[in-house]
């Protein structure tokens, strides 16, 4: 192939990228081998997608070429076999090993041998090469850096790694230029040439006047910039700013020519695409003296569309040659298998009493949705438990306040209706946008405590948006109304800080988003205009036409990447677009409506994948990169017009507005597993609720939180849930409300529940593990993570493991009380043994961690840290000698190189084990370092020491955020005890131990939000949440063992010595030190003892859990906001080291 041919490939390969055909690029890279993408060579293998990464290889390179080759194809199908070993699919890995592998064996026929002999082995890391090899992720890590350095070392690939450096849209450039060229040859040039096809040369028509500029409405081009050019938005740009006779453009979006004058900002990028120096200073037109048909610079066309390798920012001017692959949140392929990833399912169908107008989910909690209906009402819902927690009525606060044309109004006609409800991006806030004038601020705390926080009366006539934002890092409330006008006021006083005037009809939506630093706001209005504003006052920057020209709303997808605007016009044609930000054109139209929408079409975003639009009695879905319809769904029927619709956070659960009142939930499979959760979390109520028919406590919540920081209110991140009390006729009322009730009835409820109290080990399965060796005490104990062992720290530096076999009595070989487990030892007989170095093991501070493939164990007992290989028991490494010696030890959630280790001497040292280097030294504390935890949703470390203090740091730059003292109880002064941490599942609540107390913190602002004091009990010697984080177990050094609550530590249980101690051991003599919750099962748990025994604890299988659930007192279950998750597959990192 020439070298122009050549070239082309690579302008067509670029283009590609631009216009985001993935799949096409990728095949188009392979099947030319001219350009070996690095990036998605390595998505491919992160996702261990083989079949892809081999075949994308087989345009480069084929096995036989050189020892590099082999290399890299050997190191791929070992690992493919390595995994399909590691999910013991045996079938699967002797599939690879004939057909993938056997073609090695010419070459090395002992090593085939060895990688065969793997089959015999129930763990590969017996083997001594193997050992090391940790969980899949990691190890494909590991691999890619061995193949990457293989491949740039291939001479193979020599000059195929570098994108060449072209200017942006460089093919669409030089068509322009021919189209130039071709349009100057035209004897009878028009003014506006029409350009519709590329097929044949360009040639004007009729006479029609002298040469002209470019074509305005050029469908290749879209809409381009004018000649002369304007001023991008930001701070600090090279030319300095003069008022300009039209408005200046936002991201290179373009202006229509208006009366009125706004100064313009000097130059600089907003990062939203635009060039950072006006395309016009920077690239003259060719030639000026010439008229001809214009272009679009380089530097402005379609950079917004430009692909990124991930963790590199959007910025403006990256070279082509990072032309990667694929966008987060879309991988190869993905386009066309989208129906099942889509919520399709009706799982719930809610009857809410009045026409939903608007619903939204909370931004951490997956099931619990906020609802505004015709009416004025608001109601709160958890999805899963199908309770509605909270309704309020629509009422004005405070009367007195409001203006005289709201009162009037108000009086001529009480009828109020819902036009928005939406979450604060933390969820601590919602509000609530009226038809009338009001915007009211709700404050979250948790359950069903909803409290007013604001009453605004924001604008003259009804108020049709509300959104939140974060501008100069202060949470605001926007407010968009029938007064034209876009008000910005502060949420936290209510204080009007912006008034944004421009508008000529009344605004109907806002967008708030930031991009680089910058934040601004697209409103749209009743005339179809769109602009948008910065918080300055100085007017919009955009001045832009919507399709559908009337009720348009505007959202971005979740990664803020891609802009996209639903509108539909009022003959009811309806249109979902997404934008061309860098030149504010529509980039593509979505197909798929009805002809005559019968309403307003209402669509989100979600995954940044899908779109979907309420229409035609159903649920429309696209691909976000595929303007045809992906699927419709009908929810079983029952759907108005134009059903109202909202996701959740992760995509897994739709809300769809229903006839008769009614909200339809619909599911993907992960929705569907979220929901069922709550089924099989509920409790028998029965025997207090059969006697007299009282208020009662629905389960707490399941749902895995995940943390939100969306700034854009359209899209503020939604997701999971909470408790609730229902009352009597099964309608949720707040805590004010349900008190009165609840203080009259509650001294006969306390008659009908009674804690439960286990007195005789025929009350409960109990089982002392057995052991043939003699310790003198249990320091740590933890369930592995795949539940079928228990692992054991001793006093004396040894490790026990506790292993529960397959049988017919236990057919899942998971642990369990009914069945004695075996105390497992490698064939060779060697024990795992911490080192002691010279101090008295006895005297030391010992502790543990697990990996989370259950593959190797990090442990010390006052020595140095060792590393054992779980199979082997042998030690793999020691490192960290003292002083000062590791008192406390966690692996980080995201990396197991990664190790927290607390010190004695009261620091905190961030070790990393690959490269055996202390990344960061922690100092907070004041005495030793007694508990560490992470958290991967907040991303931070929560550490407690002897000093009683709690610390908070980041876990990304090791930052301390926060630090608190325990509240301790009155006349109670420990010295140095134990305080031990340990997350809740939803990752945002923790759990605090220490001898006086058990405590739930609320991470973020480190705030006791429930305590339970050990006044009249024996002091509390460990404490562990259950794995679904819906129990705390807590020991005793009186030997009792208590069940209690987690959502309010109120006790439902308690098992007293004489169940698991024999009558001639005393109770002062023996006492558990650790307890442990096993991984899967909620209501087992094991108990290390004084004496060196452990015990494993379950329920009886009549009774299937710990005792009855305490009833409410004084109206309230619980004041701790936190959901509990229905994953009870806890990973090591999530469990409490014991």
């Amino acid at each position: 192939m020439s070298s122009l041919s050549r070239e082309l490939v690579f302008l067509i390969l670029q283009f590609l990228d631009e216009e985001k055909f993935k799949e096409t690029v990728h095949k188009l890279e392979q099947e030319s081998g001219f350009f070996f993408n690095m990036k998605y060579f390595e998505d491919e293998v992160h996702n261990g997608n083989w079949d892809e990464v081999e075949k994308y290889l087989s345009g480069f390179t084929k096995v036989d070429d050189n020892r590099y080759s082999m290399k890299i194809f050997f190191e791929i199908r070992k690992q493919k076999y390595l995994e399909a070993l590691d999910k013991h699919d045996r079938p699967k890995a002797v599939d690879i090993l004939v057909k993938d592998l056997k073609v090695f064996a010419t070459f090395n026929e002992e090593l085939f041998k060895e990688i065969t002999q793997l089959l015999t082995l129930e763990n590969f890391r017996e083997n001594e090469q193997l050992s090391k090899y940790g969980d899949t992720k990691s190890a494909r890590a590991i691999m890619l850096v061995e193949l990457k350095k293989l491949i740039e070392a291939n001479p193979l690939f020599r000059d195929k790694l570098q994108f060449p450096n072209l200017k942006n849209s460089r093919l669409r450039t030089l068509i322009n230029q021919s189209l130039n060229w071709q349009h100057q040859l035209c004897k009878n040039p028009r003014p506006n040439p029409d350009i519709k096809t590329l097929f044949v040369d360009h040639s004007c028509g009729q006479p029609n006047g002298a040469r002209a500029p470019s074509p305005a409405n050029n469908p290749l081009l879209g809409s381009l910039p004018k000649a002369g050019g304007f001023p991008n938005l930001g701070a600090h740009g090279p030319f300095q700013p003069t008022p300009a006779p039209v408005p200046t453009p936002l991201a290179g979006w373009m202006s229509n020519p208006s009366t009125v004058t706004h100064p313009a900002v000097s130059g600089g990028a907003i990062g939203l695409g635009a060039p950072s120096i006006p395309a016009a200073l920077k690239h003259p037109r060719t030639p000026p003296t010439n008229p001809s048909v214009d272009y679009p610079s380089g530097d402005s066309d379609h950079v917004s569309k430009r692909t990124r390798p991930m963790g590199i920012s959007d910025e403006v001017n990256l070279p082509v040659n990072v032309l990667p692959v694929t966008f987060p949140g879309h991988g190869h392929g993905q386009a066309f298998n989208a129906p099942d990833d889509l919520p399709k399912t009706v799982a719930r169908t809610l009857n809410q009493g009045s026409s939903p107008m608007s619903m939204d989910f909370h931004p951490l909690q997956q099931t619990l949705l906020l609802v505004g209906t015709n009416v004025g009402d608001i109601a709160l819902w958890e999805v899963g438990g199908r309770e509605r927690l909270v309704v309020r009525s629509f009422k004005v606060w405070d009367l007195s306040a409001c203006s005289m044309p709201l009162q009037a109004a108000l009086v001529k006609d009480p009828g109020v209706s819902v036009n928005r409800v939406i979450w604060s991006p933390d969820g601590s806030l919602f509000g609530v946008a009226y038809s009338r004038h009001i915007v009211q601020i709700y404050s979250y705390n948790g359950n069903d405590d909803v409290r007013q926080h604001l009453e605004i009366d924001a604008h003259a006539g009804g108020v049709n948006d509300i959104a939140f934002s974060h501008p100069n890092k202060q949470l605001c409330v926007i407010t968009c109304g029938d007064d034209k006008t876009i008000k910005v006021w502060d949420a936290a006083t209510g204080t009007k800080q912006y008034t944004f005037e421009g508008h000529e009809a009344p605004v109907y939506s806002v967008c708030p988003h930031y991009k680089e630093n910058i934040q601004f706001i697209f409103s749209t209005a009743l005339d179809g205009k769109i602009k948008a504003w910065l918080y300055d006052n100085l007017g919009s920057r955009v001045d832009y036409d919507a399709p559908g020209k009337w009720c348009t709303t505007m959202a971005y997808s979740a990664d803020g990447t891609r802009l996209f605007s639903c509108g539909t016009s009022k003959e009811g044609d309806s249109f979902i677009v997404e934008w061309n930000e860098s030149e504010g054109a529509v980039k593509r139209t979505y197909q798929g409506f009805r002809k005559r929408s019968l309403g307003v079409v209402q669509f989100d975003t979600t995954k940044n994948r899908f779109l979907a639009a309420g229409d035609d009695f159903s649920i429309k879905f696209w691909d976000m990169d595929n303007i045809q319809l992906l699927t419709t769904v009908d929810a079983d029927g029952g759907l108005p017009a134009s059903p109202r619709i909202r996701f959740n956070k992760d995509g897994s659960l739709l809300a769809v507005s229903a006839n008769e009142n009614g909200i339809k939930v619909l599911a993907n499979t992960d929705g569907i597993r979220l929901l069922r959760n709550f089924d099989n979390l509920s409790y028998d109520a029965s025997r207090a609720s059969e006697a007299v028919a009282k208020p009662t406590i629905n389960p707490i919540s399941a749902a895995a939180a995940v943390a939100a920081a969306a700034t854009s209110a359209g899209l503020a991140d939604r997701g999971a849930s909470m408790v609730s009390i229902a009352g009597m006729n099964g309608d949720a009322r707040n805590l004010g409300d349900v008190k009165p009730r609840i203080t009259e009835e509650s001294n006969d409820k306390s008659k009908i529940w009674k804690l439960t109290e286990i007195n005789e080990p025929s009350q409960c399965r109990s089982l002392r593990l057995p052991d043939n060796m003699r310790v003198t005490k249990i320091s740590r104990l933890i369930y592995t993570n795949s539940g079928n062992a228990v692992l054991a720290l001793a006093s004396n530096a040894i490790h026990l493991l506790w292993k529960w076999q397959r049988s017919d009595r236990n057919s899942s070989g998971k642990a369990t009380a009914s069945l004695s487990p075996q105390l497992w030892q490698p064939p060779s007989g060697i024990l795992m043994t911490n080192d002691v170095a010279d101090s008295n093991p006895e005297e030391a501070v010992p502790c543990f961690a697990l990996s989370k493939n259950d593959s190797y164990v990090m442990s010390a007992s006052g020595g140095k840290i060792s590393l054992f290989n779980m199979m082997t028991f042998k030690t793999m490494t020691t490192f960290m000698p003292p002083p000062p010696a590791a008192t406390f030890l966690a692996f980080h959630p995201q990396d197991n190189n990664i190790i927290a280790i607390g010190m004695d001497d009261s620091t905190i040292q961030i070790y990393n084990v690959r490269v055996d280097e202390v990344k960061s030294k922690l100092k907070g504390h004041s005495k030793r370092i007694t508990g560490l935890a992470f958290s991967h949703v907040l991303n931070v470390l929560v550490s407690s020491g002897a000093d009683a203090q709690l610390c908070v740091w980041n876990s990304e730059g090791w930052e301390k955020q926060k630090t608190r003292f325990l509240q301790l109880p009155t006349g109670r002064t420990p010295s140095q005890s134990d305080t031990r941490v340990q997350f809740h599942q939803d990752q945002i609540h923790f759990l605090v131990v220490h001898e006086t107390q058990l405590a739930i913190y609320e991470t973020t602002k480190l705030d006791c939000v429930k305590q339970w004091a050990s006044r009249d009990t024996a002091p509390i010697s460990h404490a562990t949440f259950s794995c679904d984080s819906q129990l705390v177990f807590a020991c005793f050094l009186d030997a009792t063992v208590c069940v209690f609550n987690a959502a309010n530590l109120r006790l439902r249980c308690r098992i007293n010595p004489s169940v698991y101690l024999p009558a001639n051991i005393s109770s002062s003599n023996v006492q558990p030190l650790v307890i442990a919750a096993h991984p899967q099962e909620p209501n087992q748990f094991a108990l290390g003892l004084s004496d060196g025994g452990v015990h494993v604890f379950e329920p009886l299988e009549s009774e299937g859990k710990w005792g009855v659930l305490p009833p409410v007192e004084n109206g309230s279950a619980s004041s701790v906001p936190m959901p509990a998750t229905p994953s009870v597959g806890a990973s090591g990192s999530d469990q409490a080291q014991r």
